[in-house]
């Protein structure tokens, strides 16, 4: 099993694949253990092969299917407890198709707040570096032609000019800040504990804030589908869920709609009190509740929570994009204009 500790946790899309091909091969009636061997020859990736060998190793020790993915290391713990349900139950097929149809959503989910992330911090990032062009490389130039006119350059454009020279003094600092800032950006991007941070972060902005609480929901609407889909009784489901939780808002809710279950009231009824759901929602979880198909209530619903968090989404990128790029203008056109109209000023002087 020393293999699989290089191989990491498997990111969505890899979890969505592997999910997606196993549905495939235990609907055809393969066995786990003859399936991740069909997989295993038909992969060229080297980690894949890895993980594929370590899995088939303990399936063919005598183990059962959700062992040998817990003892990888490289699958969540939901997913683990879902293939679990689904070997007690008999219709792992369905669970694993459920699985990919959850980590499906979560790459998309991680698509679009990349998306919204990283495009104004690229923004802004541009924004400081043709800044700093201007004020130390392009603000000196004028001020030779000033010179050689005899005259200095105004107050505002003598003190950008006068911050240009400290900067160039101090150059190595703003190297180790450019440093630090590229550093950050990797960091909050790239690692698991840096996106926690980040979102930490995020929660304290309104815009944002309110992005990532419907993110959440869309989240717990995507993993109430797969276990309601499975056969699991909904206290069980939203303790699962609950997992997956990332506030600790969230997961109070949650915590207080199983209270509520056991308390007596309905699904739709806690869900409704504890205001996980707006009203329509709760209402749409009702009404499948009373004909019997919640799961599909609740999938229509997870459905359109996730429509209507892509177009927040889309909708603050279209905001951001023009509010920076008119920034970067108004920024870069005060700087020339604080020294081009007092030049041409001086020129029509001489004229």
């Amino acid at each position: 099993m020393s293999t699989t500790a290089k191989i990491g946790k498997l990111k969505s899309n890899e979890i969505s694949t592997f999910c997606r091909q196993m549905s495939l091969l235990l609907r055809a009636g393969i066995a786990p253990a003859d399936g991740i061997d069909l997989l295993a020859q038909d992969t060229k990736d080297a980690s894949a092969k890895k993980l594929f060998d370590s899995i088939s190793q303990v399936l063919r020790s005598g183990e059962k299917f959700h062992v040998s993915l817990e003892m990888t290391e490289a699958f969540p713990d939901y997913v683990v407890h879902m293939v679990t349900i689904g070997e007690e139950s008999g219709n792992m097929d369905t669970v694993m198709e459920s699985l990919a149809d959850y980590y499906d959503r979560e790459e998309n989910i991680e698509s679009n707040i990349k998306s919204a992330v990283s495009y104004p911090l690229i923004m802004v990032f541009m924004m400081l570096i043709v800044v700093l062009v201007l004020i130390m490389k392009v603000l000196p130039i004028f001020n030779q032609v000033f010179a050689q006119l005899g005259t200095n350059m105004s107050g505002f454009a003598q003190s950008l000019l006068n911050m240009g020279n400290a900067l160039n003094n101090y150059s190595i600092v703003m190297v180790a800040i450019l440093v630090i800032i590229g550093v950050l950006f990797i960091y909050f991007s790239s690692t698991s504990s840096g996106r926690a941070n980040f979102k930490k972060l995020m929660r304290k902005w309104g815009p944002t804030r309110r992005l990532l609480t419907e993110i959440e929901i869309e989240r717990f609407a995507s993993g109430m589908v797969l276990t309601l889909s499975s056969g699991m009784d909904t206290y069980e489901g939203l303790a699962l869920v609950k997992k997956l939780a990332d506030s600790d808002e969230m997961k109070e809710k949650i915590e207080s709609c199983r209270n509520l279950l056991l308390d007596g009231d309905s699904f739709p009824e806690a869900l409704e009190k504890t205001d996980i759901f707006t009203s329509f929602y709760s209402q749409m979880i009702a009404v499948g509740f009373q004909s019997g198909s919640m799961d599909q209530a609740m999938k229509q619903v997870s459905e359109r929570i996730e429509k209507d968090t892509e177009k927040r989404i889309y909708s603050l990128i279209s905001i951001l994009e023009p509010t920076l790029v008119i920034i970067l203008s108004v920024i870069v056109g005060m700087i020339l204009l604080s020294v081009i109209l007092p030049l041409m000023g001086i020129m029509t002087t001489i004229g």
